[in-house]
């Protein structure tokens, strides 16, 4: 039996730790593992009693899951529910533990625990009326009903008159009698006579070994590195630089990091020097600007104006072969795309106006439907009216039904006692019997497990005496064999020697190879490169030219455009949303709205108005846009046409001169 002083303590760590469990997160064994490296500080029987309990708390939870809801549910409606778990610890040592602590040690944890809790569960766990009837339904749910009746039903039944006595103790003490209770006598234990351990012989001190002298620390491990000098001198250099940069900054200011009151006065004189803005030109030489170029930027270029000088060279070609003009399919493709253009806006137009019309079909349809759920809510009401009736009836016949049950049942609470005494008779003698079993088969196991100790330390001092014997541990190495190993790639040492010399110097010879190959291929390079941009100079020269003449052609032509005709389908579209808004307005006047929502549909209005201004405007502006996209494109066509006949002349001149 286990013996504890503190029980409501004991108690308290174990609903704290159950507390602290979820099975969706973490296993039963590592969480009994961190429950025992915090339960250190108690004793060994302590910290037993509590990792059994919390193990049986845990494995056992369904069924004490049953007893705990229906306590809930009947007799502890105003208990809390955060103390849960210590109804199941409760339920538990009652259930598993009380032939084993006792009933004397049982009262004594529960009287640790608040009085009046306790004495409500008890009360409703150990009703013999419960435990014969829906307790061991649910509990054979789970397991089975012949092995919960024996196991735990039974037990339970024979401790129900003793614990009943517990149970009026408790009722007594809330109502502040006290009651006299035969205790029986406690064994005292006695120390065990034994012999006194002789004292031990104190061992003779080693000799302190005499250490060798150590060299002394070199001087150069308190001095500071030569690095950290060079590299202090480098930082007061490259401040000096810094504050030389930041004087010449501050002396050479631009004009817009000058002071507020100098700004002030400039801008006043150069207001009264130039009444008016003058826009300055932009400088039309931009091409003349030196550009650094990298090797890739080089490389890049030449082979763009290769490209187009052979594309140029096989259009010339293509023309001399007698291929045909451009002009007429550049004005047919210009009337083709201007027709899509108009049709284009035609559609958009046309979306437009459709969604309006869509916007005013869900205005109308909403009315309907805001009628229709009038209409519903009023049968709705009626409809409710009636269940309640029928509800009201239902609940008095229940509550006679609840009556009448109550009287059965304590008519056969009447009736159990005498059943109650014989099954306490027959369970004691079960037990006694079980009692003479179980100190055999412990008689048995340590007879098993002394010889097996035998056995062991047998084995132990074979494998010492093995381990006493001398081995040779050295081996001597000869560098000129072999390891003797049989394979045909074996070599000494000293031969792989040789052959890792050699094979250095004939690395070193590919390496100074590898190098001179490296500094032709860098010359060659060099020299494509300053090719390359002899060519891009002509070349650039020649589009400046090109380009000149472009913006001159530009400044000559304007651009105009006009806007599509609507057609028939748009001017259809609005006679419809005309006659929607019309038939709106009429069944708005109907439906007989108050004043509120009537200013919330006429802010509705002005928003969907504001909506439909947004989308013309829009339309409007993407209209603009297309057109300014369709001439810009046609204008771009005709200067890449004009283009391509002027380099095509200018290469043409080029070839003639070389010829």
């Amino acid at each position: 039996m286990v013996k504890m002083v503190s029980h409501g303590k004991h108690i308290a760590i174990i609903v704290q730790q159950l507390n602290k469990f979820n099975p969706e997160n973490q296993s039963v064994e590592d969480f009994l593992n961190e429950s025992a490296k915090m339960l250190q500080t108690l004793n060994v029987t302590e910290e037993k009693f509590v990792l059994d309990t919390l193990a049986g708390c845990i494995e056992y939870k369904s069924l004490f899951d049953v007893v705990v809801n229906a306590f809930f549910v009947q007799d502890g409606r105003y208990c809390l529910i955060s103390e849960r778990n210590l109804y199941i610890v409760i339920c538990y040592l009652a259930t598993f533990q009380l032939e084993e602590l006792g009933l004397q040690h049982f009262s004594r944890i529960v009287k640790s625990l608040d009085t009046a809790k306790m004495q409500k569960f008890l009360r409703f766990f150990f009703n013999a009326l419960y435990l014969n009837t829906w307790i061991k339904d649910e509990w054979s749910q789970f397991y089975d009903s012949l092995y919960v009746k024996e196991n735990w039903i039974d037990p339970l039944l024979r401790w129900q008159p003793k614990v009943q006595q517990l149970i009026e103790q408790l009722t007594d003490k809330l109502s502040n009698r006290t009651t006299t209770v035969k205790t029986s006598t406690v064994t005292q234990p006695k120390e065990f006579n034994l012999t006194v351990p002789r004292p031990r012989a104190i061992p003779i001190p080693l000799p302190i070994p005499i250490l060798e002298k150590r060299p002394p620390v070199p001087p150069s491990t308190y001095k500071p590195p030569k690095e950290k000098k060079q590299l202090e001198e480098i930082k007061t250099k490259n401040r000096r630089k810094a504050e030389d940069l930041l004087l010449k900054a501050n002396a050479n200011q631009f004009r817009c990091a000058m002071m507020k009151s100098e700004k002030e006065e400039n801008t006043r004189d150069s207001m009264k020097s130039k009444p008016a803005f003058q826009a300055q030109k932009i400088q039309s030489k931009i091409d003349n600007i030196p550009i650094k170029l990298n090797a890739a930027a080089i490389l890049r270029e030449g082979a763009l104006y290769q490209r187009k000088m052979e594309q140029e060279l096989k259009r010339i070609e293509n023309l001399l072969q007698g291929a045909g003009d451009p002009s007429e399919f550049l004005e047919w493709q210009k009337q083709m795309r201007g027709k899509d253009l108009e049709e284009q806006l035609a559609e958009i137009e046309c979306r437009r106006l459709q969604g309006k019309l869509s916007h005013e079909e869900a205005v109308l349809a909403h009315q309907n439907v805001i009628q229709e759920n009038k209409k519903k809510a009023d049968l709705m009401r009626e409809e409710k009216a009636e269940l309640m009736n029928q509800y009201a009836k239902k609940r008095l016949q229940e509550q006679k039904e609840m009556r009448e049950m109550v009287e059965q049942v304590v008519e056969g609470h009447k009736n159990a006692k005498q059943a109650k005494i014989k099954l306490r008779k027959y369970k004691q003698q079960i037990v006694q019997e079980v009692c003479e079993e179980n100190r055999e088969l412990l008689r048995q196991a340590l007879e098993e497990e002394e010889e097996k100790l035998r056995k062991r330390y047998e084995l132990i001092q074979q494998i010492r005496a093995i381990e006493s014997l001398p081995s040779i541990r050295h081996k001597f190495v000869d560098l000129t064999e072999t390891g003797g190993h049989g394979l045909i790639c074996e070599m000494s040492i000293v031969e792989l020697r040789e052959r890792l010399a050699l094979l250095r110097e004939a690395q070193k010879a590919a390496e100074e190879e590898k190098r001179d190959q490296i500094i032709h291929e860098k010359q060659a390079k060099e020299q494509l490169l300053l090719d390359k941009l002899d060519q891009i100079s002509l070349f650039r020269a020649e589009l400046g030219r090109a380009a000149a003449l472009k913006q001159e052609e530009k400044k000559r032509k304007s651009q105009s455009g006009e806007r599509p005709v609507k057609d028939e389908r748009i001017l259809s579209l609005q006679k419809k949303i005309v006659e929607k808004t019309m038939e709106r307005k009429k069944q708005a006047g109907l439906l007989k709205i108050t004043p509120q929502k009537t200013s919330i549909t006429s802010r509705k209005d002005s928003l969907q108005w504001n909506h439909w201004k947004e989308l013309e405007e829009s339309r409007e502006r993407q209209f603009k846009i297309l057109q300014h996209g369709f001439m810009a494109r046609e204008t771009a066509q005709k200067m890449a046409a004009y283009e391509a006949a002027r380099s095509g002349a200018t290469v043409c001149m080029l070839r003639s001169e070389v010829k």
